[in-house]
């Protein structure tokens, strides 16, 4: 036998996913301590300081990964997609539970982690200078180059959004956090975030902020991540399956049933299948208590 040992995870998908997979890889680690974990993903960033990983490789960056890790060593292969398993498609465990069970290894409870040193730190700060304490409104998820501007089954409708500004700018600096091509709000004082920043950069801003209200997306993960209460709103993903017990999540009320004639696996991808969109025009202002999501972020 080769006297090299790895674990090799390959994560694929968002930002989000990435973060949630951090808990995956300790997991790894703990169930074969005698192999080094090496990391292949987009964001290898996120992984690179972490105590429990060896290296972290891009996807498409791996040279001479095989003749390193496969051909002279002894590798255990970790690739699998956790989108795709039973569990994950009938909403049974949450994420990171199903991609252990998926990989037979056991769930100890690992949580997220994210790691930002003090360098990274003092950046940040210096970077989201305010002179209030800030809110955090993250409306708008996905791919910063995606030009879709609106994605209902997961993004914060406008009107929410705007009644949270209103609400609070006079005690709080609002941020918004969204994609270039999304709906902006239209609230004196409101700071909008839509050009990519570094991963650290947009993790730090949760740090800082006081008050944070998410979607099912890559801050809300982060937040978990970083231990931080959060208020998130759940439109059509399911917070049992994504979500974390560290935040409170919120659902829209429930859906009518109609006809999905473009689902596949799932009931709503998400990236909201138009088509399938539920509601009526005289419900869809309504799909959500504020005063319950008043309360949570006045509890934070």
């Amino acid at each position: 036998m080769a006297d090299k040992k790895y674990s090799i995870f390959q994560i694929n998908g968002g930002l989000g996913k990435h973060i949630a997979a951090t808990a995956v890889g300790q997991a790894i680690k703990a169930a074969h301590p005698d192999r080094e974990l090496i990391v292949v993903c987009a964001w290898p960033e996120l992984w690179a300081n972490l105590p429990f990983v060896h290296r972290a490789y891009i996807i498409g960056q791996t040279q001479y990964f095989y003749q390193e890790y496969i051909l002279n060593a002894d590798s255990l292969i970790f690739a699998n997609e956790p989108y795709m398993n039973t569990d994950h498609i009938y909403k049974r465990t949450p994420l990171v539970q199903t991609w252990c069970k998926m990989y037979g290894i056991p769930y100890n409870g690992e949580k997220p982690v994210i790691k930002i040193n003090p360098e990274s730190w003092r950046l940040i700060k210096d970077f989201y200078k305010c002179e209030k304490p800030i809110m955090v409104l993250h409306t708008n998820g996905g791919f910063y180059t995606d030009e879709k501007p609106y994605r209902w089954a997961r993004d914060m409708p406008l009107w929410v959004a705007e009644k949270i500004a209103r609400k609070y700018c006079k005690d709080y600096e609002i941020v918004q956090v969204t994609r270039p091509t999304s709906p902006k709000i239209d609230v004196p004082g409101t700071s909008v975030l839509s050009h990519e920043v570094q991963n650290t950069e947009l993790m730090g801003l949760l740090k800082l902020a006081t008050k944070r209200v998410l979607i099912d997306s890559s801050m809300q993960h982060g937040a978990a991540a970083l231990g931080l209460p959060s208020t998130v709103l759940w439109n059509a993903t399911s917070p049992t399956v994504f979500g974390h017990e560290i935040h409170d999540n919120i659902q829209a009320k429930k859906k009518p049933d109609i006809n999905l004639p473009g689902s596949y696996l799932f009931d709503y991808d998400f990236d909201g299948n138009v088509m399938e969109y539920p509601y009526d025009e005289g419900d869809e202002k309504d799909i959500f208590d504020m005063n319950e999501i008043y309360k949570s972020i006045d509890r934070q």
